[in-house]
């Protein structure tokens, strides 16, 4: 599920590391898979810090992965008990499902098989609808009816589906998929673009899959410029650099990152589901975010697949945010990336068949 090596011994999986006593409210348990891998090592200090959950929230901390990266798990637990976080209140190291799923109220499903070189994207479906499949059987077994499932593993759309599909006990509105990542790196383009703060852009949408289809949309999005809120198209004025560049860009930006850094975009990819679950049970205020979810059909989406939507979100439940203008350039987006979401759908259920 992660990919680092150099790992010692294998630990005992049994034990529980307690870190911290307890404090303020009961603790949550959170389980965050692929745990030795490098988005995990960025995040798990982002949940354990209170940044996610809220800084009077204690959090239980179960990491999961495969039997092999153990060793190095243990060299984490290590890290995250020398941080002395108050709000950690202990870990539970493990390679068995069942054990990291148990009474979790949130779960952040980050452990996936990575494409390789020469890997065509269904093969990576192939290979993650299985550990999803599998995972899926775990969560509705064992955890919280009401947990929050949030997929960061690629494609993450589908094994969201897959991963629904087999805890049917569990709502399907409980299972999303992070497109955060793409809306943060959008609302990040535009603000450089206009030359504001990060934070005076707001509203961006990200509709669809979480692949090079995606269509990153500021045609609703608002800018603050000197107090005063303006849609973000005005203050650019060009459309065209919003309907190529702009979208070109957020679509190839984890591309970018890879050419650059030789490896994936792990730092931004933690920030944004760290923001993908804080705002869901924290909720948005009068912020759009962009979030994977179960498609009822809105905006002519195909239904019943994992397609990314603005929505906001209000005591732990989001909405999708109705009445939007969907013009002729955006209905060709949309319609693209959805027919992409339906074949996926499709091959990963003819996968789950085998």
């Amino acid at each position: 599920m992660a990919c680092c090596c150099g790992y010692s011994e294998p630990i005992d999986t049994e034990r529980v590391v307690v870190v911290a006593p307890l404090t303020m409210a009961a603790p949550i348990k959170v389980v965050v898979t692929g745990a030795a891998g490098q988005i995990a090592y960025s995040l798990l200090y982002q949940i354990a810090s209170g940044a996610v959950f809220g800084p009077e929230q204690p959090v239980y901390l179960h990491l999961l992965d495969i039997a092999p990266m153990m060793g190095v798990l243990e060299g984490v637990v290590m890290e995250l008990a020398d941080c002395a976080l108050p709000l950690l209140t202990g870990v539970l190291p493990t390679a068995n499902p069942e054990e990291a799923f148990k009474d979790v109220a949130a779960a952040f499903l980050v452990g996936a098989m990575p494409r390789r070189e020469g890997m065509e994207r269904k093969d990576l479906l192939s290979a993650n609808v299985r550990i999803f499949k599998e995972q899926g059987q775990a969560l509705d077994k064992v955890a919280r009816k009401d947990v929050k499932v949030l997929v960061v593993g690629n494609p993450a759309n589908t094994n969201a589906l897959i991963c629904s599909k087999y805890a049917p006990s569990i709502p399907k509105e409980n299972f999303t998929a992070m497109t955060r990542l793409d809306q943060n790196r959008a609302q990040s383009q535009l603000a450089a673009k206009i030359g504001v703060p990060v934070q005076d852009v707001k509203n961006v949408i990200i509709w669809g899959n979480h692949s090079s289809t995606q269509f990153p949309d500021a045609s609703n999005a608002l800018v603050k410029i000197n107090g005063a809120e303006k849609p973000v198209p005005a203050a650019i004025n060009d459309d065209e650099y919003l309907k190529t560049t702009f979208v070109s860009t957020v679509q190839k930006r984890g591309a970018a990152v890879i050419a650059a850094r030789k490896m994936s975009s792990a730092l931004s990819a933690a920030k944004a589901a760290s923001d993908h679950m804080r705002d869901w049970f924290l909720g948005t205020g009068d912020r759009w975010v962009s979030m994977g979810v179960v498609s009822d059909g809105s905006y002519g989406t195909p239904r019943d697949v994992v397609f990314s939507f603005p929505v906001t979100v209000s005591n732990g439940k989001w909405k999708i945010v109705e009445g939007l203008t969907i013009s002729d350039f955006a209905r060709q987006m949309l319609d693209n990336t959805g027919k992409e979401l339906a074949e996926e759908k499709q091959d990963a259920l003819d996968v789950c068949k085998d």
